[in-house]
């Protein structure tokens, strides 16, 4: 990743959201810019002007973490957006040291993660890393994303789902929303881990094959996926609406563990408990389990 050009093009694109009137400026009726002007910016943060226009030029490495600060105040960032400031920033200074790294390939739940995982039973439960790769789940989280794990030739990537599979406009009611979550969640990972081949691979290859996700990319948009609500419309059970809560595993630095709930005696209660029905069937007990009978019975 050219952290220059991150850098100049996440600052111009903040900028270009901002109106005057939001900082208590006055609009004119001259203005050639969207949004906020250079010397605008640098007024509010308290810096030179020539100052912010090097850090707009990419130059961020050494910039102190009381700068960026006012530089986000000044450009009304919100929390997943300051801390991609500061994650950009980190990334260009010479002494950086990079995240320490899994490769997905190799990388296997350790068995109390999978007992966890299967003790979930009335909902889906699931390890994703920042590249949206599913690490690993239990029975219901594979049946819930049965169309992700059955692509071809492919380890079940929900960014990868999203935008290459036609069927994830039918598990997605609102694409729209899913696909500027999946881009935000993938940019946000990028510079918090830029050296990450097997990420910019991935950029790489929906960039090349999807003008939709290749729009999305442009727009820099970031955030922090940790609760809320969303609804889908499964193949086997229909429409479901899930809350669900991602969790930062503490144990395995970028990985997040991810519960969805339906509402208690909803319609998508019983969707999920049809769809049980459908996995215990489809992929027999959970594996933890079976091996847990083969110690007993030794």
């Amino acid at each position: 990743m050219n952290n220059r050009a991150e850098v100049r093009e996440f600052l111009i694109s903040r900028r270009a959201l901002v109106n005057p009137e939001q900082v208590g400026l006055p609009a004119g009726t001259n203005r050639r810019v969207k949004g906020l002007r250079r010397n605008e910016v640098a007024t509010l943060a308290g810096v030179s002007i020539e100052y912010y226009t090097r850090m707009e030029r990419g130059a961020i490495s050494g910039a102190s973490p009381e700068v960026l600060d006012s530089i986000a105040k000044a450009l009304r960032l919100d929390d997943a957006e300051r801390a991609h400031l500061f994650d950009l920033a980190h990334a260009a200074s010479p002494v950086a040291r990079p995240p320490r790294r899994r490769n997905t390939k190799t990388w296997v739940a350790h068995p109390s993660l999978q007992w966890t995982l299967d003790a979930v039973t009335a909902g889906p439960a699931f390890v994703r890393n920042g590249r949206m790769d599913l690490l690993a789940a239990n029975n219901l989280a594979r049946a819930f994303y049965k169309d992700v794990y059955d692509m071809p030739g492919q380890s079940p990537n929900i960014a990868r789902h999203t935008f290459l599979e036609e069927r994830a406009h039918d598990f997605y009611p609102d694409w729209e929303l899913f696909a500027e979550v999946n881009v935000a969640i993938l940019r946000t990972e990028a510079a918090r881990d830029p050296h990450n081949k097997e990420l910019h691979d991935l950029i790489g290859e929906l960039s090349t094959r999807s003008e939709e996700f290749r729009r999305r990319w442009g727009a820099h948009n970031v955030r922090h996926h940790g609760t809320g609500s969303k609804t889908f419309h499964h193949p086997v059970v229909g429409e479901v609406t899930l809350a669900y809560e991602g969790l930062e595993m503490a144990a395995e630095p970028g990985l997040t563990l991810t519960i969805y709930a339906a509402e208690p005696g909803s319609a998508s209660e019983q969707a999920l408990q049809l769809l049980a029905s459908w996995a215990a069937t489809e992929y027999g007990a959970p594996r933890s389990s079976i091996k847990a009978q083969e110690s007993t019975d030794h």
